[in-house]
């Protein structure tokens, strides 16, 4: 049996880990771009036909990988059997990576774990979860609940749990929230953040007297929308010398912002370039970009209260800065997302 493991960058966007995560919204007029109720990005949905270009260009990982049992087919509708729990992902790297972490944590409570990796996008896991063909799978918690409940505005992450809960199939459950988050950001590059003495500790809000020297750059998207420009000012009373539209948080933002061309830009918080060129990402303590935890959705009456303490002890554990280092360490040095898997939960007093 063998696992097909996406190594490397988002392949829609062609940019570090972004969760494709699919959209409940129409296309915008005009546009045939899908955007998210919670993101001022657009959609990374991808064709098969690209998802085939991708599986040409990338990297398999031979059996062994995450467990002993694989599924060839991580589509097949057939639910798991015995006391079996089938760990799914969507079709991206980070989804894959926390993917395994669930699994070996699993594991090592002496639960026997199965995985259905690189499945695709939320309309057909979500599926399969409700069907029972898969047991656990990886979610962010504002994403799922655009795509339960595109007109929900959470002000905290326990409200978003109680409207996912809402909305959420009677058969399915929602455990605890991480405190990684994988969300829309104001990130400033090394020696801006050097001239201005910010750190990672830093809000947006200190930005004020600054952001008038500096160039922001993102989507075009970002300058018109709520969670971009007119939020910096109505919410923390920031704004920019200039804008320059850019792509999506992808090669031509993370390009702009290591030349110096802006100062400052949206990318998302777990971007591996983040890591490698020292930007820097300011805290958002008014939750302007709403909420992305990452977050296990479970199909019940397959998972024991043995299991559900394993996952929620991840997720007790697993930060941010923690899942940045991770998918640094997946996409940008090429190592076995299993193997990084494992050493994280070693680290963390979880295997």
């Amino acid at each position: 049996m063998t696992r097909t493991v996406v190594l490397g960058m988002c392949p829609a966007r062609f940019a570090p880990v972004r969760p494709c995560r699919p959209p409940p919204s129409a296309p915008e007029p005009g546009t045939g771009i899908v955007t998210t109720a919670k993101s001022s990005r657009p959609s990374t949905r991808r064709s098969g036909a690209a998802a085939i270009a991708l599986a040409a260009a990338t990297a398999l990982l031979a059996a062994g990988c995450g467990s002993d049992d694989k599924s060839d087919d991580p589509l097949a509708g057939e639910k798991s059997g015995g006391d079996t729990v089938v760990v799914g992902s969507n079709n991206f790297a980070e989804s894959i990576l926390i993917a395994d972490i669930y699994g070996e944590a699993l594991k090592a409570k002496g639960i026997k774990v199965s995985y259905k990796p690189n499945i695709g996008s939320r309309e057909t896991t979500y599926g399969l979860l409700k069907n029972g063909s898969i047991t656990v799978l990886p979610e962010y918690n504002g994403a799922l609940l655009a795509y339960l409940d595109a007109k929900a505005t959470p002000k905290t992450v326990a409200e978003t749990t109680a409207a996912i809960n809402a909305k959420l199939d009677k058969k399915l459950e929602l455990l605890e929230p991480a405190a990684a988050q994988d969300k829309d950001s104001v990130t400033i590059n090394a020696a801006t953040a050097k001239e201005h003495g910010l750190t990672d500790k830093s809000t947006i809000a200190d930005l004020k007297d600054i952001a008038p020297k500096l160039v922001i750059g993102g989507s075009p998207e970002f300058q018109t929308r709520q969670q971009g420009l007119k939020g910096l000012k109505s919410v923390y009373g920031v704004e920019f010398k200039s804008f320059k539209a850019l792509d999506a948080g992808g090669p031509l933002t993370q390009a702009a912002l290591k030349k110096n061309t802006v100062q400052a830009a949206d990318l998302f918080t777990t971007d591996p370039t983040i890591t490698k060129e020292k930007f820097v990402v300011l805290q958002d303590p008014e939750n302007l970009f709403g909420f992305e935890n990452v977050q296990p959705l479970v199909y019940k009456s397959s998972v024991s209260k043995e299991a559900a303490a394993a996952l929620n002890a991840v997720s007790a554990k697993l930060d941010t800065a923690a899942l940045l280092d991770l998918d640094a360490q997946v996409q940008l040095e090429n190592k076995d997302p299993l193997d990084v898997a494992k050493s994280w939960l070693k680290s963390a007093g979880l295997d």
